[in-house]
């Protein structure tokens, strides 16, 4: 990346941490992922009591930026407990892991869209990541490259749906229009996007945390 975007990337991250106080959520910026996924897990050994710890539950929602990276296995090299939304056989199992992650020290995942005034925009299918974000663990640690920076929560909005629902389609093999042409046809049969989440502010001072990173990742 060439001096000046980076400059530029440090500029706009900072406006955003700002105005994400203003919203009683924290911001935190780092040149590169690798120092950012050191900051993911500095977060998630401090917890909410800031007293750092050792053996804290960690759920996680799907997320192409975490997936790609290997921050999943640094969280259990940690020493903490990764919650394996994955690790199920059984209805009775599905059941016991979303009560193991609602009530998880943090949920770590990505966002779809940051506005440049601090609003997180997504949306998602079933939503069971959206409400471990919205309500249950204790922390929400979000993890987002600066491609993920829009302008607005309508800009945003058109970005998850023309961007990353078409491309998370073609990887779920679903058989919707956006999977053929790259583009919203505003469809209902087999979407992926049921749930559209504007997160304005935290009630819970400090509880949802951003780490940006000056770097493209994810969807």
């Amino acid at each position: 990346m060439d001096q000046a975007k980076r400059i530029n990337y440090q500029h706009t991250a900072a406006s955003i941490i700002n105005k994400l106080r203003a919203r009683h959520m924290e911001g935190f910026y780092c040149d590169d992922l690798g120092s950012a996924k050191e900051k993911v897990i500095e977060l998630i050994e401090n917890g909410m009591d800031q007293k750092p710890s050792k053996g804290r539950s960690v759920a996680y929602g799907g997320s192409m930026t975490i997936d790609n990276t290997d921050l999943k296995a640094m969280i259990e090299a940690a020493g903490h407990k990764l919650i394996v939304r994955e690790d199920y056989k059984t209805p009775e199992e599905m059941r016991e892991l979303k009560a193991l992650s609602v009530n998880a020290d943090s949920f770590i995942m990505s966002t779809n869209a940051i506005t440049l005034d601090g609003e997180l925009i997504n949306i998602d299918g079933r939503g069971n990541r959206l409400s471990f974000m919205i309500y249950g663990p204790d922390q929400v640690i979000i993890l987002a490259g600066m491609n993920k920076v829009v302008t607005g929560v309508e800009d945003g909005i058109r970005r998850v749906r023309n961007i990353a629902a078409p491309a998370n389609t073609v990887r779920l093999g679903c058989d919707t229009p956006c999977a053929l042409t790259g583009q919203c046809a505003n469809c209902l049969k087999n979407t992926i996007c049921d749930q559209i989440v504007v997160t304005r502010a935290s009630m819970i001072p400090g509880r949802i945390k951003v780490v940006l990173f000056g770097e493209e990742a994810g969807y």
